[in-house]
């Protein structure tokens, strides 16, 4: 019996740290359950019939290009590396509050720094390769060069999106040299 009140009480810590870590970072997750998290499952909100707002609409008027297939995203990845493109890849989700927060903000860099390619992947419309990139928050960003993962951003933190992409320009801008 202590050890089914000491499981209890572990899975409990877990559930506040996870939560907390989230609030903090700036990062909203819909839970399901540890389980799902701690085996690298996206977590991802169910939809009803009441969620009928277009995640696309965002990024209609915009350079940002809207990734629904693993096709398109092997095209574009490849687009990328022929053109010597760094990829931006944005995970999000149309219910998630601070995707919906940066999505403006990620337009305007799109606009902004044509050098790079901004690609938005909507976790509730490719799970399993959402799920494939180890996604457990939304918004994470992608850095990618020659489709190889160069950094990554979990969370909704303008600034610090800003300053990795200004970092990598600077980086790549040295290796030009």
């Amino acid at each position: 019996m202590l050890n089914f009140v000491m499981m209890l009480i572990m899975y409990s810590v877990q559930r506040v740290v996870i939560t907390l870590h989230h609030i903090i970072k700036g990062t909203v997750i819909h839970y399901f359950g540890f389980k799902h998290l701690s085996m690298g499952l996206c977590v991802t909100k169910p939809k009803t019939d009441g969620d009928d707002s277009d995640h696309n609409a965002e990024f209609a008027d915009s350079n940002v290009i809207i990734i629904n297939t693993k096709e398109s995203w092997d095209q574009k990845l490849e687009e990328a590396k022929r053109d010597g493109k760094i990829v931006i890849a944005n995970f999000s989700a149309n219910w998630c509050g601070p995707c919906k927060m940066i999505a403006p903000f990620y337009c305007e860099l799109s606009e902004k720094y044509p050098s790079l390619m901004f690609v938005v992947i909507d976790v509730d419309e490719m799970t399993d390769f959402s799920s494939s990139w180890d996604i457990k928050a939304t918004p994470t960003f992608f850095f990618l060069r020659d489709g190889e993962q160069i950094d990554k951003l979990v969370g909704a933190n303008k600034p610090e999106l800003q300053k990795k992409i200004i970092a990598l320009l600077d980086s790549t801008a040295c290796d030009e040299k």
